[in-house]
């Protein structure tokens, strides 16, 4: 299984770069004892409570590129402390990734308040995206009752090139704004078009186009 190993110490000093070194020849040897094959080697010197670690952003970057099936770590600490931690451990089981730690022998073991964190935090995903699945059949379905006909409006559906469609035309935000429908309703009928726009970013457009009318008026 390929492997990437994770070493964290929280300053520069002298005691603590010689950790980060003990780390990294304790974590082969694991590694070759457990017949994992390394794939790469990554390092951080940074808090545990701190999510902006470069070394951090590089291993979710590799487990998406390179299929890193597990990490390893000295203790869980290594990987965060606090909720920077449970952040970390909810994203890799996200991405189906196992952690490995020295301090246990193998694979980590939660405890019980971590893994009760985290099925909670699974539960409330779940809903948020059933709410999100929700708004946007509400908004697909009044702007449709208000006369909304998305085969006859929206523009280069399909996209036989493959280029994912980045720009929202802003007359179909104007034609629904109309409507009457919020920002929100907006952003979610478009959504389930498509569209990858948020609701700021409907907002946004809006105030632009009738920022540019007032200009044009006035002119």
């Amino acid at each position: 299984m390929k492997a990437l190993i994770y070493c964290r110490v929280s300053t520069d000093k002298d005691t603590q770069v010689t950790s980060l070194y003990r780390q990294q020849e304790e974590l082969v040897s694991a590694a070759k004892k457990w017949d994992l094959e390394v794939h790469s080697i990554i390092c951080d010197q940074a808090s545990g409570y701190d999510m902006e670690r470069p070394g951090i952003l590089d291993m979710f970057e590799r487990i998406k590129n390179d299929e890193i099936e597990i990490i390893l770590i000295q203790d869980e600490t290594r990987l965060g402390r606090g909720n920077a931690k449970i952040a970390l451990l909810h994203c890799l089981m996200k991405e189906d990734v196992k952690v490995y730690n020295l301090s246990q022998n193998g694979e980590l073991q939660l405890s019980e308040a971590d893994s009760m964190v985290l099925n909670i935090i699974s539960i409330v995903e779940e809903y948020q995206r059933t709410l999100h699945n929700l708004k946007i059949k509400r908004g697909m379905k009044r702007a449709v009752e208000k006369g909304y006909r998305p085969e006859k409006n929206l523009r280069n559906r399909g996209n036989s090139d493959g280029r994912e469609r980045i720009d929202v035309p802003i007359e179909e935000i104007i034609r629904l704004r109309k409507n009457k429908l919020t920002f929100a309703e907006i952003a979610a009928t478009l959504r389930g078009f498509g569209y990858d726009i948020s609701k700021a970013t409907v907002h946004r457009r809006f105030q632009e186009y009738t920022s540019q009318s007032e200009t044009e008026i006035k002119t």
